[in-house]
């Protein structure tokens, strides 16, 4: 079965793959296989039909979406691990589950069929398949725009287009760190943008809020990323790497338009954290039941307005098991018309809550973002963004860690 499916692969369009993934699990004993991706802010799982999305394609289990909230389906994508559709599966019978879809940590939807048995073997079998149908989804969506709109469940301004084809993977986990992201309102996000990377043990993160929120707020803060990216990529240090993007911000629009930004580095073997705040709201730490730390950092002046003040960098020992958590303004001043804002209070509080519960960061995430719109009456009239670092401390066999802290399922 699989390696028929990575044959095929080479020359498999997008709108193939159901097809294609069903009769090659005929033959290993899988029955009525069914792919779902979620949609773009995770409120629901979308069917692949290979002939475009249809919400009214057939009944029950077979529906073309399915709530990620309240099925059985959403429940695999929510915690990340094989649930059977019936409470009781039997050994020897037929049985569905719902197994989720993961391209590395990042949660792409759920895939669900049908096979007899229902013991480790049984499971390892449909888990294997699961990860050989990512791969194709992943390999075939960039020259697919019946992936997009297969993912979307709205109209996407152009910016939104420039944002999303920027950002990396909304979440990443190793056995050093597990990091996840967010950004809304996802068809409409204007100036804000995430970003991150490895270079050996540093993990470098930031995050820059352009003024506006419109098309051309959306081309600044591209191009404050490149710009970081790119001196990033030669090993300036962080205070380095700021006036390069000011300097890029200014030679584009004169001083006419400014971006706020924390730039950070992150030593994965000792914890060490450095960053210098440009203008913007000051992260936050997560310490076990110590609750919020807010990182002060004398802030430097916004990127792009030359006022000469200082850039200060900043340093914090962090402790294994410790969330980083920066944001842009647009979480925070979320607020009902007429109402009162979402606030830092709000945001600390519902962060220290789950954080209680030990969700994994990716749901932690969604759950946040959904809590925001509803404050906020499903609009929000600024970008708001969202990353969480978790650093596991430099040991190799934190993994088991990474995995919970993600959601991911053990073999």
């Amino acid at each position: 079965m699989l390696s028929g499916l990575i044959t095929a692969a080479h020359t498999m369009p997008f709108k193939a793959i159901p097809e294609e993934v069903g009769r090659h699990a005929a033959a290993a004993g899988m029955t009525e296989v069914l792919i779902y991706l979620c949609d773009l802010q995770q409120h629901v799982l979308r069917r692949m039909t290979g002939a475009g999305h249809d919400a009214s394609r057939g009944l029950d289990d077979e529906a073309g979406e399915l709530n990620i909230d309240g099925t059985v389906a959403g429940r695999a994508f929510r915690d990340g691990r094989i649930v059977p559709h019936s409470p009781e599966p039997r050994e020897g019978e037929w049985n569905r589950w719902w197994i989720p879809l993961l391209d590395g940590t990042e949660r792409l939807g759920v895939l669900g069929a049908r096979i007899r048995g229902s013991g480790p073997r049984v499971r390892r079998r449909l888990e294997l398949l699961a990860s050989t149908v990512a791969l194709l989804v992943v390999s075939k969506q960039n020259s697919s725009d019946a992936h997009a709109r297969l993912v979307r469940a709205g109209e996407m301004n152009v910016a939104a287009e420039m944002q999303w084809h920027l950002m990396p993977a909304r979440t990443y986990a190793d056995c050093q760190v597990v990091l996840g992201a967010a950004m809304e309102p996802a068809y409409e996000v204007g100036g804000d943008a995430f970003d991150y990377a490895l270079s050996d043990d540093v993990l470098h993160l930031s995050i820059f809020d352009s003024m506006g929120h419109d098309t051309s707020a959306g081309v600044a803060a591209n191009l404050a990323v490149a710009a970081c990216r790119r001196f990033r990529r030669r090993n300036d240090d962080l205070g380095e790497i700021s006036v390069a993007v000011e300097k890029a911000l200014i030679a584009e629009y004169g001083r006419e338009r400014y971006v706020t930004g924390i730039l950070a580095r992150l030593d994965l073997r000792t914890g060490l954290l450095q960053w210098v705040n440009r203008g913007h709201p000051t992260p936050l730490l997560l310490r076990g039941d110590r609750g919020v730390t807010h990182m002060r950092c004398p802030p430097a002046h916004p990127m792009g307005t030359d006022l000469g003040l200082k850039i200060t960098l900043c340093n914090e020992q962090l402790r294994p098991g410790d969330r980083l958590v920066l944001y842009t303004d647009g979480i925070t001043e979320a607020r009902r018309a007429g109402g009162r804002e979402f606030g830092l209070e709000g945001f600390t509080d519902f962060l220290l809550r789950h954080h209680a519960e030990g969700l994994p960061v990716p749901e932690t995430l969604r759950r946040l973002v959904h809590h925001v719109l509803e404050h906020h009456e499903g609009r929000l009239t600024d970008d708001a963004t969202v990353m969480v670092a978790q650093w596991l401390g430099d040991d190799p066999r934190n993994l088991s860690r990474a995995e919970d802290a993600v959601g991911l399922p053990r073999p």
